[in-house]
């Protein structure tokens, strides 16, 4: 039988950060497809910067979480 990586109550408790993902996940796909930003360059690095800069570190954030409450002895 294969071995889980996480158990239920660590999803659970990571599911805080797995929603504010999924919401940003959504715009930078709708940013992809509609292109919203007509502006400078600097604008679109600025925009593209504060989307995926977050979304990035939550993450990242959100992994180590999962792993420090695993703790040692994991699933």
């Amino acid at each position: 039988m294969a071995e889980r990586v996480f158990d239920r109550e660590t999803i659970l408790d990571l599911t805080v950060n797995v929603v504010p993902l999924g919401i940003m996940a959504f715009f930078l796909v709708l940013f992809i497809v509609v292109t919203p930003w007509k502006g400078s360059f600097f604008i679109d690095v600025i925009g593209w910067g504060l989307l995926v800069v977050p979304f990035v570190a939550l993450a990242l954030l959100t992994y180590v979480a999962a792993i420090k409450i695993e703790g040692p002895g994991g699933a």
